[in-house]
């Protein structure tokens, strides 16, 4: 079946789930001319809300019931969210009926002259990377959007009239394990740790879908020398006829790869007799915040800049412009001496660790839901950084537990509460232990639901609690 090339009049599409990119997807496929009905497992008031507006427009909702395949189904479109394992998805199979992710919908439904997609993937660092591209591209001229998992719907950017040159593509596993079409112009694995394991299964099944992001690859497939589980999805993949392996790493680079030597980004992958030369692109200054692991995605995102062809003043000026989101390594203030850094998107291990890598020496804000990860590899790794630690959340004592064992000289305070106000306790307590010169840094290692409705509103609390601290320490 293969996009716009299929007769969509009349086709009976079942659409699994409503949301973010459910509700697109129906919208679209009803446009095209499908029959579609969606089905929903939540019957709650906000998903009455979004069927009445579907069922404006002709599409059948059916919420409360996400498991039976309505008859006549000729193929499903599901939601990232939706585990493989669940039973509509066993019926569809058993039905001979395909399965497509709402990215695999959106590669299927592009047109002729449809702007290459340039995709990165990986455990962390993916927003990050994707928009630091998207402002590379922009800088070369580029009309081109950050899309997938964040900014433009992935359907609006290939179903719109303004036809884009090049997308910046975010993509997760969720969205790779139903993309099987997909083939990007170039594309990146930033990293691979343990991560949504329940909805995947294993971690061999997890590392697998993030390695189809690789397959069928044009230019350049990105890897992280660091990280030898990347450069081994590399090797296994199907790429095309010339496609080459583009590593990058925080140490000098050697041929086909991007690195840093002397404070400054450079490309020893896209320049001529790349044994001999190197190409300049930009400096570590240039990059905000010059944190290791966003070094590593500045690099990540010039590789791919430059597979496509963008010239080295792009890198450089992109970079400039680019200003990170929200509660990413953000550096909310300075009060005595003390740095205050909320980095409330790092929800795991692996995360937190690169955060905590960027700072000597830390009082570190931790907690929250652990998601069924562990933290002795996280804690013994970080041990000598460590001033204090202060626990907050559902799951600290697991913390407090690796704490225990890999560093037990590092003072703990157990706040022991999970409400809303832990957060100003929290930093209250962190500002006790610091001293002039160190960093207070929240990076919970842990989801945020146990306390908060999503990491923003952790990050918007931590940073309240210390413009509220500042004014007692004059």
């Amino acid at each position: 079946m293969g996009g716009r090339q299929v007769n969509w009049h009349d086709k009976r599409v079942t659409v699994a789930g409503l949301g973010v990119s459910g509700i697109p997807a129906a919208r679209a496929l009803r446009d095209l001319g499908a029959r579609v009905t969606v089905v929903n497992d939540g019957d709650d008031e906000r998903s009455r809300a979004q069927a009445a507006e579907l069922a404006a427009l002709g599409i059948t909702v059916r919420l409360g019931d996400g498991a039976t395949l309505p008859e006549g189904t000729e193929l499903v479109v599901t939601t990232p969210g939706w585990q493989p394992d669940k039973p509509l998805f066993t019926a569809a199979a058993d039905a001979g009926v395909e399965i497509w992710g709402d990215v695999e919908l959106a590669w299927r439904l592009r047109g002729p002259d449809a702007a290459p997609w340039l995709a990165v993937t990986g455990t962390n660092g993916k927003t990050t990377t994707v928009r630091m591209l998207a402002s590379i591209l922009q800088a070369a001229g580029l009309r081109t959007a950050a899309v997938g998992n964040i900014g433009v719907s992935l359907l609006d950017a290939v179903l719109g009239d303004e036809p884009y040159d090049v997308l910046a593509v975010e993509l997760s596993s969720y969205q790779l394990h139903w993309a099987p079409s997909l083939r990007a112009h170039s594309a990146a694995v930033l990293n691979l740790a343990p991560d949504h394991l329940d909805w995947h299964g294993s971690m061999e099944a997890y590392v697998a879908d993030k390695g189809r992001v690789y397959e069928g690859n044009q230019v350049a497939c990105v890897y992280n020398l660091a990280d030898p589980a990347t450069e081994a999805l590399v090797r296994e993949a199907d790429v095309e006829e010339g496609c080459r392996a583009i590593g990058f790493t925080l140490a000098a680079p050697g041929p086909s790869q991007l690195g840093v030597v002397d404070g400054i980004l450079v490309d020893r992958a896209f320049v001529k007799d790349r044994q001999r030369n190197a190409q300049e692109l930009a400096e570590i200054s240039d990059v905000d915040p010059p944190a290791p692991h966003n070094i590593a995605n500045a690099l990540a995102a010039a590789a791919l800049a430059r597979a496509y062809g963008v010239p080295p003043t792009a890198v450089r000026d992109g970079l400039r412009a680019f200003r990170p989101d929200a509660h990413r390594i953000e550096h909310v203030g300075d009060v005595e001496g003390v740095a205050y850094i909320d980095d409330s998107k790092a929800t795991n291990t692996h995360a937190a660790q690169a955060s905590l890598a960027a700072y000597d020496p830390i009082v570190w804000i931790a907690g929250g839901l652990a998601k069924g990860a562990t933290f002795d590899e996280l804690v013994e790794k970080s041990a000598k950084r460590l001033r204090g630690v202060v626990l907050i959340g559902a799951d600290r004592a697991l913390i407090a537990e690796a704490l225990a064992r890999h560093a037990p000289e590092v003072p703990v305070v157990d706040l022991g509460r999970t409400d809303t106000g832990a957060m100003s306790a929290a930093v209250r307590e962190a500002a006790r232990l610091a001293q002039p010169g160190d960093t207070v840094l929240m990076a919970p290692a842990c989801a945020s639901m146990d306390m908060f409705a999503n990491y923003n509103k952790r990050g918007e609390a931590f940073t309240d609690a210390v413009r509220e601290l500042a004014p007692e320490r004059d």
